[in-house]
């Protein structure tokens, strides 16, 4: 099927005036379609005079755009609107110029920095918010596999790169079209609207090849975003008009391109830890896991997954990939939820993050919740929505904290026997579901009753995994 990705980066406003009507065969063009073709050649091959971009001399002439036009698209240069030239002129297609000659970019435009964040304003409701999550996720890793560029999502505020979906007029002076034609449109490197990224909501969103496949639009659209224009390679992924099948590679135009801004991949980067490939061994331990977004955070050793039910996969992440100024491991970890605020902690330290942002430049100390300076670390921790109390787990010792008083209730420290008699005495990783506390201790986990105080059964491995 085909699908074809769309934008109107720096692309011209229809209406300006056309020199003379083009020249067409005889009885074989309607004169709608002259009409048409005249606003397509105005758009995508002249610019105005006033843009301050010069301009070739030929630029103003009909024929002369109507030969770029069929040169860029690798057809017979007759500078005459036949029906083949007009039948490609129909497609939906991209709204940024083509040549580079007549394109609105500035040559070699492209991010200070190789840390971008992103942000998703808004969801389109086709996909459930976890897809879209991971469809978006995955574009921006096309152009991150090649170069050294990390993005890292934002849940508020300013970030690099805003990201939403609209329908016909909706905010930036291009308007959409309605279904089909134009798809998305996204703004290249820059201050204020800069990089951001528009898809169309009249559109159907799918991560299928049906209708159009938002991994495959915005990993185009990306390619804008990074500086890139549209390459005249059909194999290219920017290619104005391309055929995704479900098969997706970059082509060798599209690596060179973007490693010609921000240079190749370094080769003495560490891999990534094989997490997922490995996951179901029984001898895979998990450091700390937490609920995160309806789904959880699950941390071992340098990387965590991102799990949840609506994803259709999941792919391990360096922790450092995302938040860089966290250690390299992760202890125990909890979620305020309502708050949007997890809390992580390595050692005698901790860090409070909102979405994903830092809420403090600096690490903070863990006896500010009360802890006496002699606990060094914390293993594990719980909170509990319905109570409003987090308990955390040091060594063979249960501490329970009260969020709303922010100190510790009296009577704690107890030993963990005595408050969950049959877990064991220490405690790796934690977290509560459905009126359960969930353990994890090495690779056995064990499933708690919060009522009944009792353990209700105990598993080998680690079913959170779907292993």
């Amino acid at each position: 099927m085909q699908l074809t990705l769309t934008c109107l980066l720096w692309s011209l406003a229809r209406g300006f005036p056309v020199p003379g009507p083009t020249t067409a065969e005889p009885d074989s063009i309607a004169e709608s379609d002259v009409r048409f073709a005249e606003d397509y050649l105005k758009t995508f091959y002249q610019l105005p005079s006033n843009t301050g971009v010069v301009q070739k001399r030929s630029a103003g002439t009909v024929t002369s755009q109507l030969r770029a036009m069929q040169s860029f698209f690798g057809l017979a240069q007759t500078g005459h609107l036949d029906a083949k030239t007009l039948a490609l002129m129909l497609q939906p297609r991209c709204g940024v110029p083509d040549v580079a000659e007549y394109n609105l970019f500035l040559r070699n435009l492209k991010w200070p920095t190789d840390n971008l964040t992103y942000r998703l304003e808004n969801y389109t409701p086709d996909l459930p918010r976890a897809q879209v999550d991971l469809a978006i996720q995955a574009a921006f890793q096309v152009w991150a596999d090649v170069t050294n560029l990390r993005f890292i999502q934002t849940e508020s505020g300013m970030a690099d790169i805003m990201i939403s979906f609209g329908s016909l007029e909706h905010g930036d002076f291009f308007p959409f079209d309605g279904p089909s034609g134009v798809l998305a449109h996204a703004f290249p490197p820059g201050q204020f609207i800069g990089g951001d990224t528009h898809f169309d909501e009249d559109e159907t969103w799918t991560n299928t090849s049906r209708e159009y496949n938002l991994f495959a639009v915005a990993a185009h659209e990306f390619g804008h975003v990074l500086g890139l224009d549209h390459s005249n390679n059909p194999e290219a992924l920017m290619y104005p008009i391309y055929l995704f099948t479900g098969d997706f590679s970059l082509s060798l135009d599209d690596v060179e391109g973007i490693q010609a801004l921000y240079g190749s991949r370094n080769p003495s980067a560490s891999p990534t830890p094989p997490i997922l490939s490995s996951r179901c061994e029984p001898a895979l331990p998990i450091d700390a896991i937490t609920d995160f977004r309806g789904g959880k955070l699950i941390f071992k050793d340098r990387s965590f997954w991102h799990h949840h039910q609506e994803m259709a996969g999941e792919k391990d992440v360096f922790i450092n990939a995302v938040w860089p100024d966290l250690p390299n491991k992760i202890d125990a970890a909890y979620e305020l939820k309502g708050m949007n605020i997890i809390y992580l902690f390595n050692g005698n330290q901790y860090w409070a993050i909102d979405g994903y942002d830092l809420m403090q430049d600096e690490p903070q100390n863990i006896v500010e919740f009360g802890f006496p300076p002699t606990v060094e670390r914390v293993d594990a921790a719980i909170h509990s929505n319905t109570t409003g109390k987090t308990l955390f787990f040091t060594g063979d010792l249960c501490w329970s904290y009260d969020e709303k008083n922010r100190t510790m209730d009296p009577g704690f420290p107890k030993s963990i026997e005595s408050e969950f008699p049959g877990i064991g005495s220490r405690v790796d990783a934690a977290y509560e579901q459905n009126g359960f506390a969930l353990f994890f201790r090495g690779t056995t986990q064990v499933e708690y009753s919060i009522r009944n105080k009792e353990v209700q059964q105990t598993f080998e491995g680690n079913p959170i995994l779907w292993c």
